[in-house]
Formats: structure tokens, C-alpha cells, sequence
């Protein structure tokens, strides 16, 4: 039986160092990219990552987008890791290199694993949960900020029965990782998305590190608000709580008091203090960031399913103001954040 094949498509600061890891393991692994720069730095210097104790360089297959129509190949498992917006059209792109017990993992915050599902199919579909650090500023080069085995992973399938293809991806996720395989890949994903709402925007509209912005007066009680809104939400949808970032059945607490946990997992085990939040780093480099995928998820599921979420409608209109060009993300912005908890006149 030949040795399965992995592609990574969107080799950014998560995918590029999970995919090393993986390379480095001796697994067959090609790499595909949308920015032009990093492909050819891979090509001509390999992969750098930065890790807190070492530097790794890996030799990598690197190939341009405009390329994928001339791979004549299939891979047992493709990791998606491009931004969400980019998930729908990326998974028509990669379509035509899925074999028949192909699977497609969606290494990515937010809920890809529907728009997966709609073009690539239900049966392939495999979602995963991240806890891992890192950033890429400049071609060919990552700053991964914990180690392999300080990065915890979990995937599942759709219909939570597993597959091949889902152990397959969890073996070789396992290189990169301490990583699992869940049986609600959807409420785990939950679980991720209410960690990521009170951190991704707020801390990104203040424009510093996610350990400073927590540090300034007012932000922790907007930042639990927000939290406490995805949980209500999640509730309301039906979500079952469980436990990720390597936590326990036990550990869960019945009340929403579970998403300040989360948070503070986020905070203790996956924060630095220069760590700086995706969408922030999506606007260091004059990206639009996915604000779709965080408080704009909760603000369109909160009014699907009637529960309030005041808080994170007021952060998604500040960080709106700023995808118009309206504001600049800056500490300046604190008072606007933290008037969203004031009573109403």
C-alpha cells in the first residue's frame, strides 16, 4: 500500500509549522500558497520556524495556486488553513485533488466545516480545534511560539463516527502536536469559537498584544460579556459544553462561567506577551481581518435564535469602522470598548 499523501493549502504562520512538523516526521507533504513571495522564499531557502528554544529550517514542495490545475495527483488528507472568508472558493480549488476516501481538515477558527461539507461533501468534512500560537510577518519565515508538544489539536468528524481518513489525519497531526479526536467536532468548535470572541477583536481594536489589552482597565468585564453571550448563544442553539485545550468532563462548570474559563485557558497556555491576535496581525498587514467569523457569528446566530448580544454587536461595529478605514485599531479605542457595558441613558 503506498504511504498516504498530505497537501497543506494556505501555508501561513499554523500551516506552514504544522506542516513542517509533518515533513519533518518523513511524511509526504506539498505545500500551497496564495502569496507569491512566500512560495518562492520556501523554494529557494526552505521553511524557517523560530521555536522558543531552536530554529528549524525545512526543505518544502511549495506550489503558487495558479498551480493546483497542473498537479495531476490526489491526497489522502488536505489541511485547509486560509482565512475563513477564503474557505468556500479554496475548497472548490483543491476539489479536483480529492481521491474517493479524501478528507478535507479545516485547520481554522470559525464553523468552515459546513461550507466544506456543501462543496467537497458531508463524508469528507473534518473539523478541527487549534490551540497554538504563532505569526509570520515575512516570507518563508514563522515565529512559532510553543513548542509541539505545548500545542494541543483535536479533530472530528461531521457526523462524529470515525473514519479512516479522520484517524489518518489525527496520526499525523500527532507529529505536530498533542492531538485527539472528538466525537462532537461541532461543539468543540464551539467551545474554540467562544474562547476566540472576547480575544480576537477587542484585543486587535486596541492594537496590542492580547495580555496587555486584557491588562487595561474596563477590557476583562467587556471581553467576559462577550463570552458570556456566545455561551448563551450556544445554549440556545442547542451546543453541548465540552472540554478542550486538555481539559476534563470535571472540569466543565454547568454555568456560563465556563467561557471565562475558556478564556482564561487562552490567556495561560497559548498567550505570550507579545502575542498578537489574527485579526491584528491581518491588519498589520492591510488584510481584511474575519470579523464574520467571531462577534459577527454570534451577532447573526444571536438574532437567528433571539438572544441578546449587545456587546459583541458594539465590538463588530468598531472593528467595522475600521475595515472602512473610519478608526484606527489603537489604545485609544478603550473608552469606546469599555462604554459598552455602561447602563443605557
Amino acid at each position: 500500500m503506498a504511504d498516504p499523501t498530505f497537501a497543506f493549502v494556505g501555508t501561513g504562520a499554523n500551516g506552514a509549522s504544522i506542516g513542517a512538523d509533518l515533513i519533518r516526521a518523513g511524511l509526504d507533504v506539498v505545500f500551497i500558497e496564495q502569496w507569491p513571495s512566500h512560495v518562492e522564499a520556501m523554494r529557494e531557502r526552505g521553511l524557517t520556524v523560530h521555536l522558543p528554544d531552536r530554529t528549524e529550517v525545512t526543505p518544502v514542495e511549495a506550489y503558487h495556486f495558479c498551480q493546483v490545475a497542473e498537479l495531476r495527483t490526489t491526497f489522502d488528507v488536505v489541511f485547509i488553513s486560509v482565512k475563513t472568508y477564503d474557505t468556500r472558493w479554496v475548497a472548490e480549488l483543491i476539489r479536483p485533488l480529492l481521491g474517493p476516501e479524501s478528507v478535507v481538515v479545516g485547520l481554522q477558527n470559525g464553523m468552515t466545516v459546513d461550507d466544506v461539507a456543501e462543496i467537497c461533501g458531508a463524508e469528507r468534512s473534518v473539523g478541527a480545534v487549534l490551540g497554538i500560537a504563532a505569526n509570520m510577518f515575512e516570507p518563508g519565515v514563522v515565529v512559532r511560539q510553543y513548542d509541539k508538544t505545548e500545542t494541543w489539536i483535536t479533530v472530528g468528524a461531521l457526523d462524529g463516527h470515525p473514519s479512516a481518513g479522520v484517524a489518518l489525519a489525527a496520526e499525523a497531526l500527532g507529529h505536530a502536536s498533542v492531538a485527539s479526536v472528538t466525537d462532537d467536532i461541532r461543539a468543540a468548535k464551539w467551545m474554540k469559537l467562544i474562547a476566540n470572541v472576547p480575544e480576537m477583536l477587542p484585543s486587535a481594536i486596541l492594537s496590542v498584544p492580547l495580555l496587555t489589552a486584557v491588562g487595561f482597565d474596563g477590557m476583562r468585564p467587556v471581553m467576559d460579556a462577550a463570552s458570556r453571550e456566545a455561551y448563551a448563544v450556544a445554549i440556545a442553539l442547542g451546543v453541548h459544553m465540552v472540554p478542550i485545550f486538555g481539559l476534563t468532563e470535571a472540569e466543565v462548570p454547568p454555568d456560563d462561567s465556563y467561557s471565562l474559563l475558556l478564556l482564561d485557558q487562552v490567556l495561560q497556555f497559548y498567550s505570550r506577551p507579545d502575542t498578537r491576535v489574527a485579526v491584528l496581525q491581518d491588519w498589520m498587514k492591510g488584510r481584511r481581518a474575519e470579523l464574520d467569523a467571531f462577534s459577527g457569528y454570534i451577532v447573526r446566530k444571536g438574532h437567528e435564535v433571539g438572544v441578546p448580544v449587545p456587546v459583541n454587536e458594539g465590538i463588530l461595529a468598531v472593528a467595522e469602522r475600521i475595515e472602512r478605514g473610519e478608526l484606527r485599531p489603537d489604545v485609544e479605542n478603550v473608552a469606546e470598548l469599555a462604554s459598552l457595558l455602561e447602563p443605557a441613558a
